[in-house]
């Protein structure tokens, strides 16, 4: 018999006593590090979801039953609810002030002219026509001749659609912004639980992105960086999808052994299909819209277009194929190519459909009547085509120095955020206190705690991917690197820390991947697990804290001067 104080791996006979980890495992494994257990290849293709945990709903009393449905409807309820605080939130006054805020003056006028023609035409100089919009009885001083604008129409028609609905007022021409700000926080909530295979942390992503100060003064405003980046993420979003299904059909094609689980096998890794992948096709769809919003669009569907790609070589790696470079060639990248990028084409070209359709477009019959190499070309197209190089000839060239322009390596750090308006109430008036000198500020500002948080997880990010081969800090990187690398070459040109708003959510996704790895791994100890939930919670706090103190000069209301000032922290906001 074994004694009682014998140790348990030597209770059963013939086992060997368990090998002591080394000490260097031992305090890897406090930060994460774990030894990859064999496993199947199937779960190593499309990790499954854990179940919901029904410990919370418990100990408050619920039975096992109630407890395991409400659980599973977390999946969906907690992202909704999530949702409506930001809804609350970018609502919230949303036709305050009753004023054209920064670039509104352009989008929501030529948004107006296209619900009445089809495409831009002109108005007065805006130092008439805005009064003439604001004032009670409106006058809409609107002609029908084509005039020339600097960015693609989609992103206006969306702000269109508010206006049809609500008029052109200050909520009309705001509402559909305020509307995708908040769907936004709602899919990234279900992308990060798709990325992390977490409920807990796909909220909690959504929640950082629900109370970064630039989302939500983007969300109030109707300017196009925000269209662009609610279609970016809602393609980046149908791309996991796809990547999911995609490696689960692998998974599927995969032989099954006699002991039940698959093993990587050549001929299937090699030489499989992937079948149908509507969801690449959405994506498509999806980088068009964003492009046709603003071209900065465009860089994310070269990003994409090769990180899917990537994601192929990955998938058919892990399912054996001996060349999978040479697999995804043969067999995915024709169609990624069509699925991607010809269909964003398309898109592109779909959008143009009320200035083709329109008899007096801006250039609409450049092309009309004449000869020459393209002549082969239908008309209308290469009328477009010579619109849209003057597009770029003016992009390019625009170097008219701006108070509030900045260059992008002051971004990430909140070098130089942009006052999008500004008054001082005289005191007495519009909730200024009769004795204080006051100030009414919209502030396009980060964050401040989120933002730096997010240059120390992209760091961290850095190191996964680069060290660890994790994929989800891969797709994360990739993203904001879409979104931020292109304007490094543009530096003398006029560009806005604003820009920044297309990349906020992977900021988001960044610190909450950090997060979850401050909070420890499932099998640390409870001591860790207890740090570090107690860390990732005070981080958590005090970016919530830091949204409200700042919360004032992202909604523009009245507060005294002296509180205004005291939370420019640095000599660059003003």
């Amino acid at each position: 018999m074994t004694s009682s104080n014998a140790p348990r791996s030597h209770v059963l006979e013939g086992t060997r006593p368990a090998t002591p980890p080394t000490n260097w495992r031992y305090r890897l494994r406090q930060f994460g590090y774990t030894e990859r257990p064999r496993t199947d290849t199937r779960e190593r293709l499309v990790p499954p979801f854990p179940k919901p945990s029904t410990r919370l709903w418990e100990f408050l009393g619920l039975g096992p039953a109630p407890a395991h449905r409400l659980g599973r409807a977390m999946d969906w309820l907690g992202p909704v609810l999530v949702a409506v605080l930001a809804g609350a939130i970018r609502f919230w006054q949303l036709g305050r002030p009753h004023a054209f805020v920064f670039d509104e003056t352009y989008y929501a006028k030529d948004a107006w002219s296209l619900l009445r023609f089809g495409y831009e035409g002109t108005w007065p100089d805006r130092k008439i026509a805005d009064p003439q919009v604001l004032a009670d009885p409106q006058v809409i001083s609107l002609t029908d001749t084509g005039a020339f604008v600097a960015h693609p129409p989609m992103g206006k028609w969306v702000i269109a659609l508010g206006e049809g609905m609500f008029g052109l007022d200050p909520f009309g021409w705001r509402f559909m912004t305020a509307l995708l700000g908040t769907l936004s926080v709602l899919m990234l909530c279900r992308i990060g639980r798709r990325l992390f295979r977490s409920t807990m942390l796909g909220c909690l992503a959504g929640a950082l992105l629900a109370m970064d100060g630039l989302h939500v003064v983007m969300s109030r405003t109707a300017l196009l960086d925000l269209v662009v980046m609610f279609f970016v993420l809602a393609a980046f979003g149908c791309l996991l999808i796809d990547r999911d299904q995609a490696r689960a059909r692998l998974a599927a094609a995969l032989p099954v052994g006699e002991d039940g689980r698959t093993r990587p096998d050549g001929n299937t890794g090699d030489h499989a299909g992937t079948g149908l992948r509507p969801w690449r096709l959405a994506a498509g769809v999806c980088l068009g819209l964003a492009a046709s919003s603003k071209w900065s669009g465009l860089y994310f569907l070269v990003f994409f277009v090769a990180l899917t790609l990537l994601w192929d070589v990955g998938a058919r790696r892990v399912a054996g194929a001996r060349r999978p470079y040479r697999a995804v060639l043969r067999k995915d990248l024709g169609w990624s190519v069509l699925s991607v990028a010809a269909v964003s084409v398309v898109t592109y070209v779909a959008t143009w459909s009320g200035w083709f359709l329109s008899g007096n477009g801006y250039g609409r019959h450049w092309a009309d009547g004449r000869g020459g190499t393209w002549s082969w070309i239908p008309a209308p197209l290469r009328s477009l085509w010579h619109y849209e190089y003057g597009v770029y000839q003016f992009n390019v060239g625009l170097h008219t120095p701006h108070k509030y322009e900045s260059n992008p390596w002051s971004w990430l750090v909140l070098g130089r955020p942009v006052l999008f308006h500004y008054e001082s109430p005289a005191p007495g008036k519009d909730g200024c206190t009769a004795t204080t000198d006051c100030s009414q500020t919209i502030l396009a500002l980060g964050t401040p705690l989120l933002w730096w948080s997010a240059c120390c997880a992209l760091i961290y990010l850095l190191y996964r991917w680069a060290l660890r081969r994790d994929w989800r800090a891969g797709a994360i990187l990739c993203a904001v690197s879409a979104g931020y690398l292109p304007w490094f070459l543009y530096q003398d040109r006029t560009i806005f820390s604003f820009y920044a708003v297309v990349f906020v959510p992977y900021l988001s996704l960044a610190v909450t991947m950090m997060l979850g790895a401050v909070l420890g791994p499932p099998g640390a100890a409870e001591k860790r697990r207890i740090q570090g939930t107690v860390a990732a919670g005070a981080l958590v706090l005090l970016i919530a804290w830091n949204f409200i103190y700042f919360f004032p000069v992202y909604m523009g209301q009245t507060i005294p001067y002296a509180d205004w000032r005291a939370r420019m922290w640095l000599d660059t906001w003003i």
